[in-house]
């Protein structure tokens, strides 16, 4: 027969696994985590940068189009600025490299939330099965 102490140290036990699993899910999981901790907000920023390659890789290729003696602007704020066709295809590759590595990061950063979130699961329900366990064998008493 289980002990009223025994029940009430499982059910604090749930309610901190429950806790820390609320916590991956809303990205409050403590300093140990980059700042893109929150699983949602990983999604859209991933969404944004997957939208700028696409962006990059379209002006690549309009770049690749052009003659060497070709004029090539740049916006800055509101004055469009002459520049290098070169030095236009060696920033448009940087930012591309860039984008590509933010986004390999934040796989990674998901990978890790779903894998703490999929482990506070598995001992929230370890939890709970315990609990049931010892209030099944409390009723058969």
């Amino acid at each position: 027969m289980a002990s009223p102490a025994a029940v009430r140290e499982l059910q604090r036990d749930l309610e901190n696994k429950a806790n820390d699993l609320s916590r991956i899910q809303k990205g409050k999981l403590l300093e140990r985590l980059p700042k893109h901790a929150d699983i949602a907000k990983n999604h859209q920023v991933r969404k944004k940068y997957t939208i700028q390659l696409g962006e990059n890789e379209l002006v690549l290729k309009e770049l690749e189009l052009l003659k060497e003696e070709a004029n090539v602007y740049k916006l800055i704020g509101p004055v469009l600025v002459k520049q290098d066709l070169a030095e236009a295809n060696a920033n448009v590759r940087k930012r591309i490299e860039y984008i590509s590595a933010e986004l390999k990061r934040l796989d990674a950063t998901v990978q890790d939330l779903e894998e703490k979130q999929n482990s506070k699961r598995e001992a929230v329900l370890k939890v709970q099965q315990r609990m049931q366990a010892l209030q099944a064998g409390k009723a058969k008493a």
